[in-house]
């Protein structure tokens, strides 16, 4: 295909991550959603609304060339979008499951664009809408953004404003000047981390070689504990929490210190804080001392470390990939870390310390994990209104392993807050 441009950086590492995929898991990249409807919204509504969306963003409008799996590509955004919406009839029980079902429909990311809609009606009334997207054309972050401005689209189609810069002009940015000489420095970051790098791996097992197993741990105790601790040591709730999962990590690796990938929004200049694409990217974060019982000073240490590695965030995965080539005795990371947040009008608004006196108990439930693309050991907090969820996604550790891990955390946390 002619007239494609460069994959922004964060394009370009959800290409890497599913350029080798086999059939049966191309869907992997999707992530859906079941959006409520307003009362009274008509079908008509949605679709002018969803028009609006997509006429905003040209993430919503891009396709990609492929073929050259070494060089791929992103097309000009397409001036118009498919609106034709399928509605179906369901049950008030079931957005979530066929939620799931319609992320399970792979894309051609060449012929079609990487997002797709479904109505759900109840008994003829429209209810959900069930929003598909594809990795590539969007983050957790910028699906956040696409939600609010669907929300207000459905009220006044017009008021979204001008379009915002997409992901072509921010791979003119990293790809000009200033951005390369960024680059470079986020390549010397990963140089300097895997050359200092300790050899740090959990146990594998035997009987669990190409296992992924996925638990999450949801405790209303550790929301508060973990905010405690946070204005203790005058650091975020993200750096409490990963402090107390990169002590648990160490401790079961017996080693003092261990590299940690973090996944770094990159949404820290106002330009690109409301692009929609995807920009998250794993960085190497080297956390010293990593077993220290005081998680007051861990978390200290770990913020000032996440810190110098999100300067780094944006980074070309080709030429890290050929510095780990070139690097074969480097260790890899120990585990990584996402603590998910979401724009500021969708944040919990509810005070960190308030809830009912008698919580309930923390439960640690076993999924199936639908995706298994990502590093080994991967743990993802999301903070809710009323609680903190930990979910453990792991590669050939058995279930007791990433069990002991979690609870380990989460008694972490609790002690060092203080038990009431």
């Amino acid at each position: 295909m002619s007239g494609a441009g460069p994959l922004s950086l964060g394009q370009l590492s959800v290409w890497h991550d599913i350029r080798g995929l086999p059939a049966p898991r191309r869907h992997e990249p999707n992530n859906a959603a079941a959006w409520p409807l307003p009362p009274g919204v008509g079908a008509e509504q949605v679709r002018t609304a969803l028009r609006a969306v997509a006429a905003r963003h040209p993430s919503l409008r891009t396709r990609y060339d492929l073929q050259d799996a070494d060089a791929p590509g992103q097309l000009p955004p397409d001036p118009d979008v498919d609106d034709q919406l399928r509605i179906t009839e369901s049950a008030a029980d079931e957005p979530a499951r066929l939620a799931a079902e319609l992320a399970t429909e792979p894309f051609d990311l060449g012929r079609e664009h990487a997002w797709r809609a479904r109505l759900l009606t109840h008994a003829g009334t429209p209810a959900q809408l069930l929003f598909v997207k594809h990795h590539i054309a969007a983050d957790a972050w910028a699906q956040e953004l696409l939600h609010q401005e669907f929300r207000r689209a459905l009220i006044d189609p017009r008021g979204l404003g001008p379009t915002p810069p997409g992901p072509a002009d921010l791979a003119a940015e990293q790809y000009g000047a200033a951005g390369l000489r960024r680059q470079a420095a986020a390549l010397d970051h990963w140089a300097q981390t895997l050359t200092h790098a300790p050899s740090a791996a959990l146990p594998r097992g035997a009987d669990t070689a190409d296992d992924v197993v996925q638990c999450t741990l949801r405790s209303a105790a550790a929301r508060p504990a973990a905010h405690t601790v946070a204005e203790r040591a005058r650091v975020s709730v993200a750096s409490v929490v990963l402090a107390a999962y990169a002590r648990s990590v160490a401790r079961r690796c017996g080693v003092d210190a261990l590299v940690v990938q973090l996944m770094s929004a990159n949404r820290f200049a106002g330009r690109w804080r409301g692009v929609v694409t995807s920009m998250n990217q794993w960085v190497p974060a080297l956390i010293a001392d990593a077993r220290n019982d005081d998680l007051v000073k861990l978390a200290d240490a770990v913020h000032w470390s996440g810190l110098g590695a999100f300067r780094h965030g944006m980074h070309d995965v080709t030429a890290v990939a050929a510095l780990r080539a070139r690097m074969p005795e480097a260790a890899e990371p120990a585990c990584a870390f996402n603590y998910v947040s979401v724009p500021d009008d969708t944040a919990p608004k509810a005070a960190p310390h308030q809830g009912p006196r008698t919580a309930a108990p923390p439960t640690l439930t076993w999924e199936e994990p639908f995706t298994t693309i990502g590093p080994r050991c991967y743990a993802r907090a999301v903070e809710s209104e009323d609680a903190l969820s930990l979910r453990l996604t792991a590669k050939d550790l058995d279930r007791a392993h990433c069990a002991e891990l979690l609870w380990d955390l989460h008694e972490s946390l609790l002690t060092a807050a203080g038990r009431p």
